[in-house]
């Protein structure tokens, strides 16, 4: 199907009337619906291009691939734009029951908690990876070559790789403090005090602050109380001395608690991380990177995946490289590996043609089409994958690479890496691990409907 026919099939499978909202992420069409059923997810899973379905709450999620899930939202809302108003209200106020029980059974403490952190740092992965891979790109270029050091134009280019870490915890305040129900700017001008260069002047208790201490651990600790703060002290300042009051009150009490506890806090959090990251791929090597890569894809369905971004994000900060992210995107290159074998043995076209037009963006590191459409359906294949992933993880933690950005995975992620020839050996070696693993262990083949 074009994207237009597509578009169209998908909102008369799940009626106009239906449709509360339609956004996308980059694999993903996100219906947030008033009601829905079986049925409905039959006749959505029928339809050519769709990869497969999640749902969230009251949210259906439909795989699309990169590209295509962007397209297909727009003509969605395109149609939506012309449907009869009125009516969607009207469908929505009879499914509010259905929705209100949909989103408290998905509102566990732990679920809202990496939506959270998910939310703070999905506006960020732009500017990660553009740094990122300019900073892998002038990396390369240097080892080839040291003497270019010296020249102007690679000087501006290492400055432009480290601008998102320059300014990142700014952008990390105002996103929290936005996340956590405060007003942004707040959070900002909270971490930016967090940073000040000029807090190395000032000593307490016979010490000077460091700033920038604690990295985002601290930003997000100070931007939520100061979110707490605020929303406080709007329910009992007087309306009239609100604009006055409840951001001067805000800024000086979480600001104290920041210098004083939080940021001391964030500190000891994010060094125990970053040693306890590093200290545990250091002793354990290949073992470790094994049981991180190979359990990966389970904690990514359960959405525990979410809570790696502020950790990816402070091992960049405090050593210049994430070595984590290099191993945990093994977890795709086996992903490959097991839907490649797949593709080889089965008799279903529909499912050779999912995995055609799934692998390629597999490979540049977006696993979500392979995942939901072929491997975890299948069965044995998920686990295949796994394999794959966790041997390929075991080759990139022996040779401890990093990565200088996160957000991407697969082969463009090499170009970032600190050791690109056993990056790609790893990425090899996940897909060839995934590909025998499915090969030898099969899977039960679907019959063509």
């Amino acid at each position: 199907m074009e994207n237009k026919e597509l578009a169209a099939a998908i909102v008369k499978t799940v009626e106009a009337t239906n449709i509360q909202s339609a956004t996308n992420c980059m694999t993903r069409l996100r219906l947030h619906l008033a009601r829905r059923d079986q049925s409905m997810l039959d006749g959505l899973k029928a339809l050519e291009g769709v990869l497969g379905l999640n749902i969230d709450g009251d949210e259906l999620q439909i795989i699309l691939g990169p590209g295509r899930a962007t397209s297909v939202t727009n003509e969605v809302n395109e149609i939506l734009s012309k449907a009869p108003r009125g009516s969607v209200k009207a469908e929505i106020g009879d499914g509010k029951a259905l929705r209100a029980e949909l989103k408290e059974r998905n509102a566990t403490p732990v679920k809202l908690f990496f939506k959270r952190i998910a939310s703070i740092f999905l506006p960020l992965i732009p500017g990660f990876i553009a740094c990122g891979l300019i900073t892998g790109s002038v990396g390369l270029a240097l080892k080839i070559d040291p003497t270019l050091a010296d020249q102007s134009m690679i000087k501006l280019l290492m400055v432009a790789g480290n601008t998102v870490f320059w300014g990142m915890n700014l952008f990390v305040g105002f996103n929290a403090a936005k996340e956590f129900g405060g007003t942004p700017i707040l959070g900002g001008i909270l971490a930016a005090l967090l940073t000040h260069p000029g807090l190395s002047d000032v000593t307490l208790a016979g010490a000077a602050l460091l700033p920038g201490r604690g990295g985002v651990i601290s930003v997000i600790l100070v931007a939520g109380f100061g979110a707490f703060v605020e929303k406080k002290l709007r329910s009992i300042v007087p309306e009239m001395f609100d604009l006055f009051l409840t951001p001067l009150l805000t800024f000086l009490t979480a600001g104290a608690a920041a210098i004083f506890v939080l940021q001391p806090l964030g500190g000891m959090i994010s060094e125990t991380i970053g040693s306890a990251a590093t200290g545990a791929i250091q002793s354990g090597g290949a073992a470790v990177g094994a049981i991180l890569a190979g359990f990966w894809l389970p904690l990514v369905m359960m959405g525990v995946h979410q809570a790696m971004t502020p950790i990816h994000v402070d091992l960049i900060a405090q050593y210049g490289v994430t070595i984590l992210l290099p191993i945990l995107a093994m977890a795709g290159a086996g992903q490959v590996g097991a839907s490649l074998a797949v593709y080889l043995k089965t008799k279903n076209r529909f499912l050779k043609k999912t995995i055609a037009s799934a692998l390629p963006v597999g490979m540049m590191g977006v696993g979500e089409p392979l995942i939901f459409g072929v491997t975890l359906p299948l069965g044995k294949p998920f686990v295949c994958a796994c394999i794959g992933g966790a041997v390929g993880g075991a080759v990139e933690a022996a040779s401890t690479v990093g990565a200088a950005t996160l957000g991407i995975s697969g082969l463009p992620l090499a170009a970032a890496t600190n050791n690109i020839p056993m990056y790609f050996a790893g990425l090899l070696t996940a897909y060839a691990a995934g590909f025998i693993a499915t090969w030898l262990i099969g899977f039960d083949d679907p019959i063509e409907q």
